[in-house]
Parts: structure tokens; C-alpha cells; sequence
């Protein structure tokens, strides 16, 4: 299945994609693309629905966040070994962990606000990891078991905030309004063959940046979710960001970064596209 969530900002309605690619509302089987129904008993129910049953929604309404309120929402740093080069970084022996504020969180394609006195935006396609059961001090080899399914992520990164303002710790250039784009759908996990061989792309005004697949990460989704499960309980809802291919505006000699006008496009085989126009400043109070 895809799910998705669909309506304006803060009202989104929970959907599915049918095989026809047609948006169907399921706003009367849950209540929202959330933790309570990400668990394998709810998905399971969904999976018998037919969707032809369900309402066509019409028209192209606005698509947000695939996974509503996540409890956590966990970010791995230098995954990929050429992204590590690039960023002149040692290859992590451990995975790299830091979290993305969840008020980061938006649509796929909505537009990526710069944060007031930045000058180093950067972009990074990912592999979004959606957790569908509790997961504590889980054995790798049992670790997809507690995986719902995957989406894609940009995990929109501010370079000066990140590496000057935030010493060891990296949210201070994560967790800025607009940096967490998730979507457009959320893929159960059945319907995806082999997670570590997915095709990952990035582009800036038509321009390639970023190329790669999923099958160059350091530490794969297994690996990650058992790592992670040692250290904290992971929820249903959950969501993980996986980290980077090469191609990131910081890794460019010279450095070169986005600024207002600027469209970022980008896509994972399987798990859709996302577009976003780069916009400046605007107090959102």
C-alpha cells in the first residue's frame, strides 16, 4: 500500500494511492496515518480494503507529512562512505545519531522557508525508515520485522548552524521550520523487494547533485534499527532518516548552497518525488 495525507496544513485527511496512481480517501476506516495505525494488525486490515470501495478524492489536493505527529523523529549522520569523504569526516565506526525537531515536518511539496541569518542551506535525499511495532534491544536479524514501511526525505540542512553554532551537536541545523519534508506516500514494507537497492536522485534547478543507492550505506536498515532499539524504545510512528548519498552543496569546492528561488527535486525508486521551491524568511508568528 501507499498511504498518504492529504489537505491543507494541520487538517490533513488520511489516504491511499490505488493502482491506478488515483488519491482515496480513508478518513472513515482511521483516523490519521499515525502510530495507532501503522501496527501490523491495522495495516492488515487496510490491506484487505478494496480501494476501488474507497472515495475518489478529486482534483490535486496539497499532500503533507505521509506519518502524522512521529513520536520521534531520528536522523543518522554520514552513512554513506563518499558523503563522509566529502564532508572531510572519518567513516563512523557507529552509527551517528541525532534527532530533527518534529516542527521541522512538511509536506513534500511544500516549500523550504530559509531560517532568518542563514547563509549555508544545504539539501540531502534519504530513505525514510516508518516503525510499526515497539522495538527494544531488537536483534538485527529480526529488525525489519518492527519496520511498517519507507518514504522519502529530505533532510534540509543548515551548514553554519549545524557546524559552528551547535558544537558536537548537530539539531541547531536540522530542526529549522521546513527542514523535514516527508513524503509524498508512505510504502508498506511488502511492497518493496530489497530496501538496500534503491535508486536515490537529487536535483537543483534541473541540475543533478545528488546520485546514489541505497545498497552504498555504511550501516543498512537492519543494522540501524537494532542499533538504535539498544538505546531507545522505538514506537509505531517513529521515523528514521537514513542519511546521504555524495553530491551535498558542502561537499562542492566551492561550497555552493541554496537560495530564494531555487527548486529542489528529488526521488527514491518506489517511493516517490518530491519538489520544493526555496523561499526566504517569513516570521511564521
Amino acid at each position: 500500500m501507499k498511504l498518504v495525507r492529504y489537505g491543507p496544513a494541520g487538517r490533513e485527511k488520511p489516504g491511499l494511492i490505488d493502482a491506478d496512481g488515483k488519491l482515496r480517501d480513508l478518513s472513515k476506516k482511521v483516523g490519521d496515518i499515525d502510530g495507532a495505525t501503522l501496527t501490523p494488525a491495522e495495516l492488515a486490515k487496510l490491506a484487505k480494503l478494496d480501494p476501488k470501495k474507497l472515495p475518489l478524492v478529486k482534483g490535486r489536493p496539497r499532500l503533507g507529512a505521509c506519518v502524522a505527529t512521529p513520536p520521534k523523529f531520528v536522523a543518522i549522520g554520514l552513512n554513506f562512505v563518499d558523503h563522509a569523504k566529502e564532508a572531510n569526516a572519518p567513516i563512523p565506526e557507529r552509527p551517528i545519531v541525532f534527532f530533527k525537531a518534529e516542527t521541522c515536518i512538511g509536506g513534500p511539496n511544500d516549500n523550504i522557508m530559509l531560517p532568518k541569518n542563514s547563509t549555508s542551506t544545504d539539501w540531502e535525499v534519504e530513505l525514510g525508515i516508518v516503525m510499526g511495532r515497539r522495538a527494544s534491544y531488537v536483534e538485527k536479524k529480526d529488525a525489519l520485522r518492527y519496520v511498517a514501511g519507507y518514504c522519502l526525505i529530505n533532510d534540509v540542512s543548515e551548514r553554519e548552524f549545524q557546524l559552528k553554532h551547535g558544537a558536537s551537536q548537530w539539531g541547531k541545523g536540522k530542526g529549522c521550520d521546513t527542514f523535514g519534508p516527508i513524503g509524498p506516500w508512505m510504502v508498506t514494507k511488502d511492497e518493496i523487494d530489497d530496501v538496500q537497492n534503491l535508486d536515490m536522485w537529487l536535483e537543483v534547478n534541473g541540475v543533478r547533485r545528488q546520485t546514489g543507492n541505497t545498497r552504498t550505506m555504511i550501516f543498512g536498515v537492519a543494522d540501524l534499527v537494532s542499533d538504535l532499539s539498544q538505546y531507545m524504545t522505538l514506537l509505531p510512528g517513529d521515523v528514521i532518516t537514513t542519511g546521504t548519498p555524495p553530491g551535498v552543496g558542502l561537499g562542492m569546492k566551492p561550497p555552493h548552497y541554496l537560495k530564494a528561488g531555487d527548486v529542489v527535486t528529488l526521488g527514491i525508486s518506489g517511493l516517490g518525488e518530491q519538489r520544493q521551491r526555496v523561499v526566504p524568511f517569513k516570521s511564521r508568528r
